[in-house]
């Protein structure tokens, strides 16, 4: 089985160095901190609105 966590790539670890690295960590964009269109709401209010359908429509039939 293939390791690719690249061990021989990383420092070995000091507990007495704590420096912190020299540059910060790219920003990122999750979802929640996003801008939605409309459109995009309707959408994923609609698929939500056909999985309920899916979900219950075929539990309530099999009853």
């Amino acid at each position: 089985m293939s390791d690719d966590h690249h061990e021989e790539d990383r420092p070995e670890f000091d507990p007495q160095n704590v420096d912190l690295p020299a540059k910060e960590p790219p920003l990122r964009s999750t979802a929640p901190q996003s801008d939605f269109t409309m459109s995009q709401v309707s959408t994923g209010a609609v698929v939500a609105l056909v999985g309920l359908a899916l979900t219950f429509g075929i539990a309530f039939a099999l009853v």
